[in-house]
């Protein structure tokens, strides 16, 4: 299953559209542009599943700075100030990665 199977890919254009300038991301924006935001429980669960590039059930700094390009290969790298604001805004425990629940929670809010 790839991300496009769950988003639409003209609202995924239009999210990345939205950041290609260095420092424009945000990721709230990005998930209510993509669609993100209004899907159900599983489909943001998948869409982790996808994005946890590494499988060990956390996306952790390094998958975080190529967030954009998981969506589209040619998308631009998150600058090292987008990742870890990206990052300190669903690490509710501290452990410096994004748990299933944790990143749930982030799209969602």
């Amino acid at each position: 299953m790839s991300i496009s199977d769950i988003l639409s890919p003209s609202d995924i254009a239009a999210a990345l559209r939205d950041c290609q300038a260095p420092d424009s991301f945000n990721h709230k924006k990005f998930f209510q542009i993509s669609g993100m935001s209004k899907k159900s429980g599983s489909q943001v669960k998948e869409i982790f599943r996808i994005l946890d590039n590494d499988q060990s059930g956390f996306i952790e700094e390094d998958e975080l700075k190529f967030f954009l390009q998981r969506f589209e290969s040619g998308a631009r790298v998150l600058t090292a100030t987008e990742t870890k604001t990206f990052l300190a805004a669903a690490d509710h425990d501290g452990d410096g990665k994004i748990g299933a629940e944790e990143f749930q929670e982030m799209v969602n809010s």
